[in-house]
């Protein structure tokens, strides 16, 4: 039985997040913003549980979150909504790294063609931007700055928090993808400074179609962000349209279960990855590492097999092992990996690497027998 390891493009979800909406879904049919009825009030109350629960993960303020469809919405919403400030101040100059998600580059590419100025950083070999490079770019009418935490196909963590330090001494808007690295590094989010974080719920064990903006509060007042929608006055204007409770229920589950569990989590994804990296040695086989693995969080490997296509590679092993060469949101062009572009990897390297991503409900033995098929598989086709 073939066994999935693509957790970066989209994890299971959590049976005790999908119990809890279930629950929901059966009895709780109320609109979260009627006001005139219990069933909206018992529907309101679980969104709100749901809030809190999203903030102590993050450690921020109920008021600070806002439940969006998912992160290229929170991103949207978080770009295009400073717009009518950007406009105001005249601050029309934006920064980003080259490996942002396709939500960053093709948010802020259509601002560009509004008049918007974009600055956008390239990484080196080790997979990361330099912060110096980001820092350097700042000038007087700078409106926004936005990175990403992880990078979601080489599981490279970017200097945020350095970053995120320097921008808020000079008063420049900062804004986190943190869809990679929510419920995992926990404590490093934490502590990074920011104005703005996006995240989708379906990377940390929770449901697909949801997702949360966190506006950060300075001076008891959030970002100059405005809607992009328009319809209602739901998530206090930010975001309009009926709140999905059940999928919000299943979110906020789902971060509660990574406050409690993502130590072990983080334990149990070093250790197998350590396990593979050392069946890896022992194959035999010629392989390196798409970016600097001390940088890397320990539940992705990116890696170039060498003389190996990724695709015949992927095609023949699907009985074993479900993998990826690349982002999810480009799956269908067969043209290389951008982000392995951006840091100066040559064609033909691009072209026989693969992602491998797992998550804390990975079973360590399975994963195990099924990747060594997939070397063995590996060999034959190189020879």
């Amino acid at each position: 039985m073939s066994v999935y390891l693509d957790y970066n493009a989209s994890t299971p979800i959590d049976e005790r997040v999908l119990d809890l909406m279930v629950e929901v879904y059966k009895n709780s049919m109320g609109n979260a913003d009627s006001r005139t009825h219990n069933f909206g009030e018992n529907a309101r109350s679980i969104v709100e549980y749901a809030r809190k629960q999203v903030a102590r993960l993050l450690q921020v303020k109920p008021d600070e979150i806002f439940f969006t469809s998912g992160a290229t919405e929170s991103i949207n919403i978080a770009i295009q909504g400073l717009k009518e400030y950007a406009e105001k101040s005249n601050r029309k100059h934006i920064i980003t790294t080259a490996i942002e998600h396709k939500a960053v580059l093709e948010t802020v590419k259509h601002l560009e063609s509004e008049g918007f100025e974009i600055d956008i950083v390239f990484p080196d070999l080790t997979g990361r931007v330099s912060k110096e490079k980001i820092l350097e770019k700042v000038k007087d009418n700078t409106l926004l700055v936005s990175v990403m935490h992880v990078n979601n196909e080489t599981g490279i963590i970017q200097p945020v928090k350095e970053i995120g330090e320097k921008l808020q001494e000079r008063g420049i808007l900062f804004h986190i993808d943190a869809t990679q690295s929510c419920g995992k590094l926990v404590e490093e989010i934490r502590s990074i400074k920011y104005d703005m974080l996006s995240f989708s719920a379906h990377k940390l064990m929770g449901p697909q179609g949801v997702g949360v903006l966190v506006l950060r509060k300075k001076s008891y007042k959030l970002p100059p962000v405005k809607a992009i929608l328009y319809g209602g006055q739901q998530e206090r204007g930010i975001r309009p349209g009926t709140i999905p409770v059940a999928l919000v229920a299943g979110c906020g589950k789902a971060c509660e279960i990574a406050e409690f569990e993502y130590q072990r989590n983080i334990k149990h994804s070093q250790d197998l990855k350590n396990e593979l990296l050392m069946v890896l040695d022992e194959s035999g086989i010629q392989y390196h590492f798409n970016g600097e693995q001390s940088y890397c969080v320990p539940s992705t490997l990116n890696i170039c097999i060498d003389g190996v296509s990724s695709e015949a590679l992927m095609i023949s092993t699907k009985q074993f092992c479900g993998v990826s060469n690349g982002s999810a949101c480009t799956s269908k062009s067969y043209s290389p990996s951008y982000v392995l572009v951006a840091m100066g990897i040559a064609t033909e390297q691009i072209e026989s690497s693969i992602r491998i991503s797992w998550g804390p409900d990975t079973d360590k033995e399975e994963v195990l027998h099924n990747f060594k098929a997939l070397l063995e598989i590996a060999k034959q086709i190189k020879s």
